[in-house]
């Protein structure tokens, strides 16, 4: 595996089975971790029907973690009646650490990044568009560009502590 690619569900706080066909890892709002349907090594080749088919054009050689969120998100001010827990978001920043290492992949921008970051580096692709992630609710402050270097900044402290 190459790559990570963080999102958030769009759906309330726990993975349904649909979710579990997309994502390789789930986190409830508690940072409870499940695991999807298919294995990360699924995406070395992606054969329809036999992957996690979590980031459209981007798929292979990438993990899909996600955390389970976010329905009803509008904006900042308007972040539906699931919004990303703090438990949640540090179990998934560990998480990440942990499969970096497993993996040997190095984190940068390039190697972990959200889903959003994908379709704006990806504009032909169908991750196009996703908003997934442009706001943190634990950690209001962080502004929409500076999502992605949050996350990794988060990541690589915990590939410290780990």
């Amino acid at each position: 595996m190459k790559k990570i690619v963080i999102h958030w569900s769009a759906g309330g706080y726990f993975p349904n089975e649909h979710d579990k066909l997309c994502y390789h890892f789930l986190i409830d709002k508690n940072g409870k971790i499940y695991k999807g349907r298919y294995a990360p090594e699924n995406n070395e080749v992606c054969k329809i029907g036999h992957y996690a088919a979590h980031t459209g054009g981007g798929n292979t050689g990438a993990i899909g973690v996600s955390m389970c969120a976010m329905a009803g998100f509008k904006n900042k001010n308007s972040v539906g009646h699931y919004p990303i827990t703090k438990n949640q978001f540090e179990a998934t920043m560990r998480l990440c650490a942990e499969l970096c290492k497993k993996y040997k992949i190095e984190v940068t921008q390039s190697t972990v990044f959200t889903h959003y970051e994908f379709g704006k580096r990806n504009p032909n692709s169908t991750s196009a568009g996703k908003i997934d992630i442009i706001f943190i609710p634990p950690y209001p402050w962080v502004a929409e560009l500076d999502v992605g270097s949050f996350i990794r900044s988060k990541i690589k402290w915990y590939l410290t502590h780990i």
